[in-house]
């Protein structure tokens, strides 16, 4: 009988362990799905910047207003880097934010 309790003890010991392991790898695929959505999000923004750009610079004759328009959309794009670097260093725990955006 204490046989059979002690068997019982250990394969419930090893279907908690199995299943911490499970949750283990979920969570860890989870965040990196998570990173992966991020650096998309960064690299289409960048995208959406540097074509308003473009598109700025071929539709905006005056040239004042050009440059108006581009002081803002670089105002911009240093905001949304900046919110980025802090979002990644806070959400990802990255060691040196500025080195690893920059490169990408």
């Amino acid at each position: 009988m204490e046989s059979e309790k002690n068997w019982k003890n250990i394969s419930d010991d090893i279907s908690e362990v199995t299943k911490k392991i499970k949750d283990k790898v979920n969570d860890e695929d989870l965040v990196e799905d998570l990173k992966d959505s991020l650096k998309q999000t960064i690299d289409n923004t960048s995208e959406v910047l540097s074509s308003l750009m473009e598109t700025i610079n071929s539709t905006i004759k005056d040239e004042e207003i050009r440059k108006d328009t581009k002081d803002i959309i670089e105002k911009v794009n240093t905001e949304v880097a900046s919110t980025l670097k802090s979002t990644r260093e806070k959400i990802l725990g990255i060691e040196n934010p500025e080195k690893n955006f920059e490169e990408e």
